[in-house]
């Protein structure tokens, strides 16, 4: 278990110091603003859509090593899904986080790195800022996102 927890916390690590998608896109078709009011952390969702696919997805924004991981990850998540396909990964990632079964959650491939967040509720809203995010991105919603 020990083992297990060190690689996770290791690709948890690697995605934060070197974030994958993380830049501005210039023509995306929709995008939002994420904020969590409690520590600052700040993020924007862009998507570049195919018909009803998820052709590209980026992110920017600044953000502990929590945030700033669960997004690059989520981004590497989504390329090539459906915007039915990624509105039902943001709820089985919100799922995975939050519920206290830990056996109830989808398999999430390479997001399962983040389930240990659940152990710390004041890391959650960390690791669903850009969820949430990407959430009021495929609803095209105009206003920021808190995640209060």
């Amino acid at each position: 278990m020990a083992d297990l927890r060190e690689l996770y916390q290791e690709v948890i690590f690697d995605h934060n110091r070197n974030p994958r998608n993380f830049r501005k896109m210039e023509d995306a078709h929709r995008h939002a603003d994420g904020y969590n009011p409690m520590c600052g952390d700040k993020v924007t969702v862009y998507l570049k859509l195919e018909g009803d696919t998820i052709g590209d997805v980026s992110f920017q924004g600044s953000g502990c090593a929590i945030s700033t991981a669960s997004a690059s990850l989520m981004t590497e998540a989504l390329k090539g899904k459906t915007l039915e396909e990624a509105e039902r990964l943001f709820h089985a990632f919100h799922a995975m986080v939050t519920d206290s079964d830990e056996g109830s959650h989808a398999d999430l491939g390479k997001l399962e790195v983040l389930a240990g967040v659940r152990e710390f509720p004041a890391r959650v809203k960390c690791a669903t800022l850009a969820w949430h995010t990407l959430h009021a991105a495929l609803s095209d919603q105009k206003t920021p996102v808190s995640t209060e």
